[in-house]
């Protein structure tokens, strides 16, 4: 790239899931946009889920598959019609397989914004050490 371009930012819009089964509810399924960092000591994930209430987000450890639902509810009331709709109502929807490395009890999930992040830290290793034998 020249110096003299430069570089746009685009937006990504939502994309609808696929679903492999049939589903029970109706309305629109989306995948959740995720960043993902990792360091030497836990992998942050962060999900991009707007419109999604700490009362409506569902976060299920299983089998070593982390689920993540979220549900997005109209805010029209009675009578209220939408001039300008921010975002789609519906259901977001996305699993990870976890490895060995991560310390599955330990897992925090915090919920701002729409933007939520889960840190997912690592097993400690054991820490080198010196083992005193005693005569018997």
């Amino acid at each position: 790239m020249k110096d003299n371009e430069t570089k746009e930012l685009k937006v990504k819009e939502k994309q609808e899931l696929a679903s492999p089964a049939e589903l029970t509810r109706p309305g629109l399924v989306f995948t959740p946009s995720v960043d993902i960092f990792e360091n030497e000591r836990e992998i942050v994930l962060l999900a991009d889920m707007p419109g999604v209430q700490a009362q409506a987000l569902n976060i299920d450890l299983r089998d070593n598959t982390l689920t993540l639902e979220g549900g997005v509810e109209s805010f029209e009331a009675d009578g209220e019609e939408a001039v300008l709709i921010e975002y789609e109502v519906g259901k977001y929807y996305r699993q990870f397989s976890l490895s060995e490395v991560i310390d599955q009890n330990k897992i925090d999930a915090q919920l701002n914004n729409g933007v939520l992040r889960l840190t997912l830290p690592k097993v400690e290793k054991a820490a080198p050490r010196t083992i005193t034998v005693q005569a018997g």
